[in-house]
């Protein structure tokens, strides 16, 4: 597919939290990382206004092992609490992802260069990313390096299917939907010999629209770099 990368992630905790989980200040992780998440880690080694991150798939490398530990979140009063939050331990991930161009953002076509995006996204994760990847939760810090999607062995290559049932999905925001509305997804992923393969934003049926946001606006020059002086900047004058 054009304009895609591979990467492998992983890291000795991970927390993809669900919002019907968080009920009494516990969190409890999800068994997979779900499509918001990896695209939130995708954002962290490369993002632009004018591009959107579409993930692909995601193949689970190690074993799902859980481990729960005892917190002291803070209050609104400024006093702690003492809480549980269980986290996926030692997790390992490949995934596949692509960009398209946002076609919301019309004051950024002088940045739609699929090219130039596609080369510098490809030298980020040689990199590790141009910015911290976290596996959910900012306390789960993540390492990114570049690995052929299906490469090595995964530790449910041999199993057939596991079903979640329904989970969340991902977050409509406005800036990617065309409208004020900012909503969630859900849907019904199916992990076979490892790998959940995602459906698209829009092919989600079931989705619940949470409350209006209004649009931030990009000024190439002003408040974002162009793509073509980040190019020269990274890749351009490494050849």
């Amino acid at each position: 597919m054009r304009n895609q990368i591979e990467y492998t992630v992983y890291g000795d905790y991970a927390l993809f939290t669900d919002p019907f989980l968080k009920l009494g200040g516990e969190k409890m992780t999800t068994h997979i990382p779900t499509y918001e998440a990896l695209k939130g880690m995708t954002e962290s080694i490369y993002w632009k206004p004018s591009i959107v991150w579409i993930i692909d798939e995601v193949r689970v490398m190690n074993m799902i092992q859980m481990e729960s530990k005892g917190v002291r979140p803070l209050k609104q009063n400024g006093d702690n609490d003492l809480a549980y939050y269980s986290y996926l331990r030692n997790v390992k991930y490949q995934v596949r992802a692509h960009f398209e161009f946002n076609e919301q953002r019309t004051e950024l076509t002088a940045d739609f260069n699929e090219h130039k995006h596609h080369n510098i996204a490809k030298r980020c994760v040689e990199r590790g990313g141009r910015r911290d990847v976290f596996l959910g939760a900012r306390e789960c810090q993540a390492y990114v390096e570049y690995e052929p999607f299906g490469s090595g062995e995964g530790a449910y290559d041999h199993v057939e299917e596991v079903h979640y049932g329904m989970m969340l999905h991902g977050i409509d925001y406005p800036n990617e939907r065309g409208n004020k509305t900012l909503a969630t997804r859900l849907w019904a992923p199916v992990m076979k010999h490892g790998v959940i393969e995602f459906i698209r934003p829009e092919a989600c049926t079931i989705r619940r629209e949470l409350s209006e946001r209004s649009v931030k606006k990009f000024e190439i020059g002003e408040t974002m770099q162009s793509v073509d002086e980040l190019y020269d900047e990274l890749v351009g004058e490494q050849g």
